[in-house]
């Protein structure tokens, strides 16, 4: 059977609290090291690299850890500096901030950060990733696409980071109905896995194949390895797809799914 994960990911739907008890990034933080972390802050996604940061550096300060770091990638040399290969080498935690996860792509994609990242993820340091940061975990992602029907006018996808395989991964979920874009995305790749994440909510992904979901909302599933009915091949002119049988997986904390095997159950 295909193992579609070794290393230890946080893959956060975007909006996560940070204000309150701030539950999410107090996990990462405790599985980065707590107080013995060095954390170093990724913010390719962003064009305000240095704003986007500052919230986060505050935060896993406030936490304890003394060694927090934040990278920021205006270009490609940005990447393959050996000044930054050296602090993201030393890292314990990595955590993508959001913005257009096209940036990050083409930031990273095949530079000596890039290929670390690699690196850390076999060596199973925990890297995170929030809003855009959680879309490029996967080898392919969503980059576009708004609406209701299920079709192909409401998907746009490319190449991830491919740390996370044989799944795609959306965010920002219920809040912004993107369960049409990512029945679309499963149904042109029938073979992967579609995970949305809900705001406020992450699935911690493990190297055993399990994930398991932290925060306050759900975390949506969808499986069409059985699926025999399929017009992906007449989608055009707006046409609406038709796709079926779907197998679907809602869960909240306290339960998890095995990527693996395919089956929910409560932990």
């Amino acid at each position: 059977m295909m193992q579609y994960n070794r290393g230890n990911l946080l893959i956060i739907g975007g909006a996560e609290d940070k204000e309150k008890e701030c539950k999410i990034l107090k996990f990462f933080y405790k599985e980065a090291g707590g107080k013995d972390s060095r954390i170093c802050i990724i913010t390719a996604a962003s064009e305000r690299a240095a704003e986007a940061a500052e919230p986060y550096q505050e935060l896993f300060k406030k936490f304890g850890c003394a060694d927090v770091t934040a990278l920021n990638f205006y270009t490609r040399e940005d990447a393959n500096s050996p000044e930054n290969l050296t602090k993201i080498k030393r890292s314990s935690g990595i955590f993508f901030t959001g913005g257009d996860q096209l940036r990050i792509t083409a930031m990273l994609g095949g530079t000596e950060i890039g290929k670390a990242l690699h690196m850390l993820y076999e060596n199973n340091v925990i890297i995170a990733g929030t809003s855009a940061g959680a879309s490029v975990m996967s080898d392919t992602m969503i980059i576009g696409g708004e609406g209701d029907t299920p079709g192909e006018d409401l998907i746009r996808m490319g190449p991830g980071l491919g740390l996370l395989r044989g799944v795609i991964i959306d965010q920002h979920f219920a809040q912004r109905g993107r369960i049409g874009r990512l029945l679309t995305a499963v149904a042109l790749n029938p073979h992967v896995l579609g995970i949305g994440i809900d705001e406020d909510t992450s699935i911690h992904v493990r190297a055993d194949g399990k994930v398991r979901v932290v925060g306050r909302g759900t975390a949506l599933i969808l499986d069409a390895a059985n699926a025999v009915l399929s017009n992906v091949d007449e989608l055009y002119d707006g046409r609406p797809l038709a796709f079926a049988p779907v197998r679907l997986h809602v869960l909240c904390e306290g339960f998890e799914f095995n990527i693996w095997e395919r089956t929910s159950s409560r932990q």
